[in-house]
């Protein structure tokens, strides 16, 4: 059995404090003892979007794991949980270390999102990096909510193959909303959330270089990667970010330890 999870609050969200090991080692003994749950990976984006909408808060503070996928989030973990070895729990980097952990392992994957062909082409990439993994099988969802005939035909899909960890590579808060909806449905253990990961791995999209990660700058390399797509996400959610965690840390506003 692997060590308790720690956590700390950032704005009313229950975050993970952890490094990528501890993080690959619980959803492998998750997995192990068949407990269900779902895994978001959160930055400063999903904590905004929490801050106006209450379900959504919900959804995160119910995750098996919420983890640092944010560098900022990394230096708060590290002001409120100095005892603890932490480091950032990204996306991209989790599934990479989940794959590598699990390839000899009895452990089957399935891949939910993507535009058309980005899931396969996903599966391609990773059976080359881990060729002992197991992929069960992909679904590429249309860019709306499923329809009743479409929630049922992917229930018996999932039914079929019972894959031990569903990835959803969607958008936040759609990938979250997602796997809180339909985890009780699906015949799996766990569920990871993991956005842009789809992307990175299947070489659709570059990732940020090293050094701008640590360094807490991923943001600017996507913003001009995707200016339209992204601008709202940074340039309105980062100052007002920056806004409310000064107000938590001067104590000017009080949340659960």
């Amino acid at each position: 059995m692997t060590a308790p999870i720690a956590n700390f609050n950032v704005l009313g969200v229950t975050v993970s404090a952890m490094n990528l090991t501890a993080a690959t080692d619980a959803v492998l003994d998750a997995v192990r003892r068949r407990r269900k749950g779902y895994v978001c990976v959160t930055g400063v984006h999903g904590i905004i979007e929490a801050q106006d909408d209450p379900e959504f808060l919900r959804i995160l503070n119910g995750a098996f794991l919420n983890t640092t996928d944010g560098m900022p989030l990394v230096w708060l973990a590290r002001h409120y949980r100095a005892d603890r070895d932490i480091s950032r729990v990204y996306g991209p980097d989790l599934m990479l270390a989940v794959f590598a952990a699990a390839e000899h392992e009895p452990v089957t994957h399935f891949f939910y999102g993507g535009v058309d062909g980005v899931a396969e082409q996903l599966k391609a990439c990773l059976l080359q990096k881990f060729p002992d993994s197991n992929i069960v099988g992909t679904y590429c969802p249309p860019f709306r909510p499923l329809t009743v005939a479409e929630a049922d035909e992917l229930v018996v899909t999932v039914s079929g193959l019972k894959p031990d960890i569903i990835w959803v590579g969607l958008s936040t808060p759609k990938q979250e909303r997602f796997m809180a909806e339909f985890l009780p449905r699906l015949d799996t253990t766990l569920m990871f959330g993991v956005g842009a990961a789809f992307d990175f791995h299947s070489g659709k999209v570059s990732q940020a270089p090293r050094w701008m990660q640590r360094h807490g700058l991923e943001w600017l390399h996507r913003l001009c990667s995707e200016p339209r797509r992204l601008w709202k996400r940074y340039l309105l959610n980062n100052p007002r970010f920056l806004y409310r965690i000064t107000g938590q840390l001067l104590g000017l506003k009080k949340y659960p330890a």
